[in-house]
């Protein structure tokens, strides 16, 4: 085996364990992949490798960039404040460790209900804020792992072809 087909396989894991990172916050996401493109065009070093770098970067932004304004959006429009979110996140990273498997989860939703709890001071308001919240988090990374997945569809794709050609 070559370098450029070591590389090959060594970027296309990492851009799956990207996709993976966007639902699993755990990992590195979008831009893991983004990194991983651009090894692999610079190992490359040829037109297609450029030119899909710059397809997969383009998809990885629009990603992230939809993700943060879509979230950002509905956050904001019910004036969910960032600390309780940071609340959350803490619980999230604790609940990873407490509890196997789906602790993150657990965590992230125990954390953001006790801190808008904690604000709002109303159980049924402070769930309503909760899950839209919750909500709002979900589509950012619906529409963040659909361009990702673009990104690596267009990594295999491109490599598919490459090799059937060659």
């Amino acid at each position: 085996m070559n370098a450029e087909t070591i590389t090959t396989v060594i970027v296309g894991l990492a851009m799956l364990i990207g996709c993976i990172g966007i639902i699993v916050p755990v990992l590195p996401g979008s831009i893991l992949i983004a990194i991983g493109a651009l090894v692999w065009a610079i190992v490359l070093g040829t037109t297609t490798g450029w030119v899909t770098l710059a397809v997969i970067l383009l998809l990885v932004g629009i990603g992230m960039a939809a993700s943060w304004v879509l979230t950002g959006k509905r956050l904001k429009a019910r004036q969910i404040p960032n600390s309780s979110l940071l609340i959350a996140a803490v619980c999230a990273f604790i609940g990873f460790f407490v509890i196997p498997v789906v602790g993150l989860f657990v965590g992230f939703i125990a954390g953001l209900y006790l801190a808008e709890f904690r604000r709002l001071k109303d159980p049924k308001d402070s769930w309503q804020s909760s899950w839209t919240a919750i909500k709002a988090l979900g589509i950012g990374i619906i529409v963040e792992f659909c361009c990702a997945a673009a990104a690596l569809t267009t990594f295999v794709v491109v490599n598919v072809i490459s090799f059937v050609s060659a």
